[in-house]
């Protein structure tokens, strides 16, 4: 260690004995009077002639404002701790670890925006936590608790959850899981998994409505899922048709959809009559006159009594046709009509199926003629000893019913 030897003894006066002492701060390689004065080692001189950042420990920040004796207690100015601790007592009470500089640093004890980041080793604050201060969650600021502290919303948003109104969420029992409809950004905006919580599915229209459209008076529990509970009043409204008289079930999906009241479907496979053909494409009051939805007929000549009576190719009327329509006719067209013709082959010599060679009298099919292609010369010569013969197309039958000879 080195010596300073001192001439004289600052304030000693001409005269007196000169005397030589160790420096009491140790090794220190500046001259005495960059600090002192020559009228006393007491005080120090108000601006030092000393250059602290040539040090291991530089004065930056707060420091640099500091009175050396602050943190230099000691004479010997080497022995000074370097680490907050050394001169800053732990208000914290060990919660945080030894390291005050993983939350402060030297321009002042106001956390940094960085030290908030690290707060990420446990709970990151990102949205509308990174702007807060400590204790808006960590009560009692410095001295409050930072270990152990529950990380969950309601631990710190009890009285949001409590006060909270549009809707009211003690009452519709909500869950105390805020981020279930929340995000840490802001309490607005707030999203409900309809389907996770409740089972039942906003969709179309239904994902658009406000909460109170449905549960009416902050009514939450209980609320029924059956369209007709809410559309009641859709559903006896309603006249195109009118779904009260024409008793049309309550069960509004079987024609309706989310995405709006119109367009709406039935299917009509599931009744007893299915739609196929041209039905498929006719309006439903065709059918249904007066709105007759729960006994309308389901035989053909109900609706076609009309295109039965009306027609003359054949006519039908007159020719004592079955009223059953289905019997020729598809639900494709009326036309291309086949007639099953089980008692005679249709296609019978020269007939080709085309009904008039036979029924010359469009307007009785009970009429019919065999000697118009059944010359009487050539139909006599070949029932020659053939006893009872008549040449008449009515005996002809009686013989010959299924259009073959012998």
């Amino acid at each position: 260690m080195s010596l300073l030897i001192l001439s004289a003894t600052p304030g000693l006066g001409q005269g007196q004995d000169n005397s030589t002492s160790r420096s009491p701060h140790g090794r220190l390689q500046i001259p005495c009077q960059n600090c002192h004065t020559s009228v006393s080692w007491k005080p120090i001189r108000a601006i030092p002639e000393f250059d602290h950042n040539k040090t291991s420990y530089p004065l930056v920040g707060s420091h640099e404002g500091v009175a050396c004796t602050r943190c230099h207690t000691k004479m010997v100015f080497s022995n000074t701790g370097t680490r907050c601790a050394d001169c800053h007592a732990d208000i914290h009470r060990r919660q945080m670890g030894a390291n005050c500089e993983s939350c402060h640093n030297v321009s002042g004890w106001t956390v940094t925006l960085k030290s908030v980041q690290n707060h990420e080793n446990r709970f990151p604050l990102v949205g509308a936590h990174a702007a807060l201060e400590c204790d808006s969650c960590h009560k009692g600021a410095a001295t409050g608790q930072f270990q152990g502290l529950s990380f969950q919303c309601y631990s710190c948003h009890a009285k949001d959850y409590q006060q909270t109104t549009s809707p009211n969420h003690v009452a519709a029992a909500f869950p105390a899981t805020c981020e279930q409809c929340h995000t840490i950004n802001t309490w607005a905006g707030a999203r409900f998994d309809h389907l996770k919580m409740t089972g039942y599915a906003l969709t179309g229209m239904h994902a658009t409505l406000d909460c109170a459209a449905c549960h009416v008076g902050g009514r939450y529990q209980g609320t029924q899922a059956a369209c007709v509970a809410c559309h009641l009043k859709d559903y006896q409204g309603t006249t195109n048709p009118n779904h009260v008289t024409s008793g049309i079930p309550q069960q509004c999906d079987v024609c309706h959809t989310t995405a709006g009241w119109i367009p709406a479907s039935f299917n009509h496979n599931n009744t007893p009559f299915p739609l196929t053909g041209a039905h498929a494409k006719v309006p439903c009051s065709s059918c249904h006159i007066n709105n007759n939805f729960s006994n309308t007929p389901t035989d053909c000549y109900s609706c076609h009594k009309a295109d039965y009576q009306g027609t003359t190719n054949p006519a039908h009327a007159s020719a004592g046709f079955p009223t059953t329509c289905e019997a020729c006719h598809t639900t494709t067209s009326w036309l291309g009509a086949t007639f099953n013709h089980t008692f005679f082959p249709l296609n019978h010599g020269g007939a080709n199926g085309v009904c008039a060679t036979c029924h010359t009298n469009p307007s009785n099919y009970a009429i019919f003629q065999c000697t118009n292609c059944h010359l009487k010369a050539q139909t006599d010569s070949r029932h020659q000893g053939v006893g009872g013969y008549v040449y008449n197309s009515v005996n002809c039958y009686n013989c010959h019913r299924n259009g073959r000879g012998g």
